[in-house]
């Protein structure tokens, strides 16, 4: 058996993965572990867990293999040094020191990282191999996927030098076609955005997107005009005098502020409508340069497939879109799209580009619904709860699941744990807090009094695979989430002439149809369809809360708080449900009411461990 320990790391997203003989084994990113959101450090924690779960030492690794290839992206950032001198100046003296001391040595730092890690002699360890990052890109989303062949397109910020890149998928290979280079990029042309509007960088990107729809797309010209040059085949350039990070610590800088009328907003301060028509305008270009970019590579190729991966795929409005438009017969997009999905994609890469392994594509897709993280058994999970003196029921799922269909159908909220850990931004029904769609304070009760977050950030339905056209206009399964759709006409509510009249976040709480709580202000919805195959227990549930109801979805929210990694342990879901206003949690088949635990210390200090995203 040949085993590929893959690893992305040191920028944000840190993770690993495991293939044994082609078949991915585990996966799963630092920040769960460390509790440290987008964790960037080595992703010791992650290893180890990949190891166990493949049920072997390092030194049963035959290969170790990194994301992407330092050396070319140390050499992109000198030569965007030289270009912008003087004025990177001061860019460069903040980022060589780390650079000089690690980056630049990172061979070196890794193979001492892994000795470490697998309690080895650095001398002892399997060889170290690197691919590219979009190649890792790349190979994430058209290894596992369900085509023999497909052309795929990733979109970021940036790699070693790529923004954009077309590649050639085809039996077990991956042909480049090509790119476009930084610093013209999509992914830092929309975080730009995401800085401007006061939102953090590589994790508020998903903030802009929901607050769109509140917004007018009255900056879509201008942008085009002044920021994006923009061609009929999708490639672009943009102008870098409104923009400050190739060589400067900011995103934008004052071109932009005059260019959008004063400056970017102070983050936790109150979203205005400005900030909302620039989410609306930049998600209209994102989609725009998205779609021409798709219909080119279709006429280029003629292939009827589409993979997609990079931090741009995880835009499931634009996904959306995509899909709608037909511009391909099918699309298929990687779970874990950003860099955490590149420690994966390099491991598949040396099994089938390196060692040459034949491949044979999964008619469902090879990614396990995305289950790829720690799970943990009764005893585990027993011997915790009984440590923190929890009161639960120990139920069989043929009690428990009837009892959740009518805990959610009294408007109650619920943590959910069970199974493996998902791998990706997404949950999926592993690590979920879910409640009842058709409640109309569902949503303003989840975002502010369990997840302390915005309140006009939406939430995904879950839905029986075989029931989604019923709810929404879409024939597509969509079980990563990675995709929006319009809520079918039956089901809207119609406003009224004053409702109609209403501004920005005034639209907030008018119920959009007959499921609210999952219905965004644009009557849109990014959907999970659950299948039995992937997750036969979330399936269960939902069908129970259906035989209950009528009702075929519940609302799925990550289980975390706003600034916490999704949890991973058991005692990472109970302190979570102790610290909110949760109604119920339920680990495997242990059910806790909320008010029948012990008293908890209210002390809202805990808020200050996790640094707001």
């Amino acid at each position: 058996m040949i085993n590929i320990l893959g690893i992305s790391a040191y920028y944000h997203d840190s993770a690993a993965a495991i293939v044994c003989d082609g078949k991915i084994v585990a996966a799963a990113q630092e920040e769960r572990f460390s509790r440290k959101k987008q964790d960037s450090h080595f992703p010791v924690s992650a290893s180890n867990y990949c190891l166990n779960a493949a049920g072997m030492k390092l030194e049963d690794v035959n290969y170790v293999v990194f994301y992407d290839k330092p050396l070319i992206k140390f050499e992109r950032l000198l030569e965007t040094y030289l270009a912008y001198a003087p004025s990177g100046f001061r860019s460069f003296v903040a980022a060589m020191p780390v650079w000089l001391k690690e980056k630049h040595f990172l061979k070196d730092l890794l193979k001492k990282e892994l000795a470490a890690a697998g309690n080895c002699t650095v001398k002892d360890l399997p060889p170290l191999l690197f691919t590219e990052h979009h190649q890792s890109h790349a190979a994430s989303a058209f290894f596992p996927s369900p085509f023999e062949e497909s052309v795929v397109l990733c979109m970021d910020g940036v790699g070693e030098w790529a923004t954009t890149s077309v590649w050639m998928g085809d039996g077990n290979s991956l042909n480049p076609e090509w790119e476009i280079d930084f610093p013209h990029s999509l992914g830092l042309l929309y975080s730009a955005f995401t800085y401007f509007t006061g939102f953090k960088v590589n994790s508020g990107e998903y903030k802009l997107m929901g607050l769109a729809p509140y917004g007018e797309p009255k900056y879509t010209d201008l942008i085009l005009d002044k920021l994006l040059s923009l061609k009929d085949d999708g490639s672009f350039r943009m102008d870098m005098s409104y923009f400050n990070y190739a060589n400067g610590l900011t995103m934008t800088n004052g071109n932009f502020d005059d260019l959008f009328g004063g400056p970017p907003r102070k983050p936790e301060t109150p979203v205005t409508q400005r900030e909302m028509d620039l989410a609306s305008s930049i998600q209209a270009v994102t989609e725009e340069v998205v779609l021409r970019l798709a219909r080119t590579v279709k006429k280029e190729t003629n292939s009827d497939y589409l993979c997609l991966a990079g931090g741009v795929a995880l835009n499931c409005v634009a996904n959306g879109r995509l899909q709608r438009e037909r511009v391909f017969k099918d699309i298929w997009i990687q779970p874990a799209a950003g860099d955490a999905g590149g420690a994966l994609g390099a491991a598949l890469s040396v099994w089938h580009e390196y060692l040459d392994m034949p491949r044979v594509a999964d008619p469902a897709d090879s990614m396990a619904g995305s289950y790829l993280g720690p799970k943990f058994s009764e005893l585990e999970i027993k011997s915790y709860l009984d440590s923190a003196n929890a009161n639960y029921k120990n139920l069989d799922d043929t009690k428990l699941m009837p009892q959740l269909a009518d805990i959610l159908a009294q408007e109650n909220v619920i943590g959910w744990f069970q199974g493996r850990m998902e791998y990706g931004p997404r949950a999926l029904g592993g690590r979920s807090i879910i409640g009842d769609p058709r409640s109309k304070a569902m949503q303003s009760v989840m975002n502010l009094k369990i997840k302390y977050r915005e309140s006009f950030r939406p939430f995904a339905p879950s839905v029986l695979a075989n029931r989604v056209s019923d709810y929404f206009d879409i024939d597509h399964c969509s079980p990563y989430m990675l995709l929006v759709a319009p809520v079918t006409e039956r089901l809207r509510k119609p406003m009224t002439k004053e409702q109609e009249s209403l501004f920005g976040i005034e639209k907030l709480n008018v119920p959009r149809s007959e499921i609210p709580a999952i219905t965004h202000v644009d009557y849109s919805a990014r959907i999970q369809t659950v299948h039995q195959e992937t997750n036969p227990r979330y399936y269960d549930v939902i069908k129970h809360f259906e035989q209950r109801t009528g009702c075929p979805i519940i609302v799925n929210t990550s289980f975390n708080v706003r600034g916490e990694p999704i949890v991973c342990t058991p005692e990472d879901a109970y302190r979570c449900f102790m610290r909110t206003e949760m109604d119920y949690l339920v680990i495997e088949r242990f059910l806790m009411a909320k008010a029948d635990q012990p008293v908890w210390q209210k002390d809202d200090s805990w808020k200050d461990e996790f640094e707001l995203d």
